[in-house]
C-alpha cells in the first residue's frame, strides 16, 4: 500500500466512526515509573563492630533461626536482608540496625 492510499484510507476510518486518529502519548507512562518508589529493598552493607547484636536483631526481622541469621550476616555484602517493604517500615528496620553498629541502603 501507498502511503497516499494509506492516509486516504485512514481519512475515511475517521469521516465514517467520527474519531481522530492521533499517535499514543507515551509521557504518562514515563510519569509513572518516575515517581518515588513506595517499598524498598533493606540491603545490609555492613555488620560493623557488634555482630552478635545485628545478628539477633537480623534474626527478629526476617524471622530466620540463628543460624540462618548468622550465614545472611556473614556472607557476601551487600545482602538484602528485607525486599519491597514500605518506606516507613524500612526506616524503622535500618533505624535498629545502624542503632546496632551496622551500615544499611534501602534500594
Amino acid at each position: 500500500m501507498k502511503l497516499t492510499e494509506l492516509n486516504d484510507l485512514v481519512k475515511s476510518i475517521e469521516d465514517h466512526f467520527g474519531v481522530v486518529a492521533a499517535a499514543a502519548v507515551a509521557a504518562p507512562a514515563a510519569d509513572a515509573g518516575a515517581a518515588a518508589p513506595s517499598e524498598v529493598n533493606v540491603m545490609l552493607t555492613n555488620a560493623g563492630g557488634n555482630k552478635v547484636q545485628v545478628i539477633k536483631i537480623v534474626k527478629e526481622l526476617t524471622g530466620l533461626g540463628l543460624m540462618d541469621a548468622k550465614k545472611l550476616v556473614d556472607g557476601t555484602l551487600p545482602v538484602a536482608i528485607k525486599e519491597a517493604v514500605k518506606i516507613e517500615q524500612a526506616e524503622e528496620m535500618k533505624k535498629q540496625l545502624m542503632d546496632a553498629g551496622a551500615s544499611v541502603d534501602l534500594k
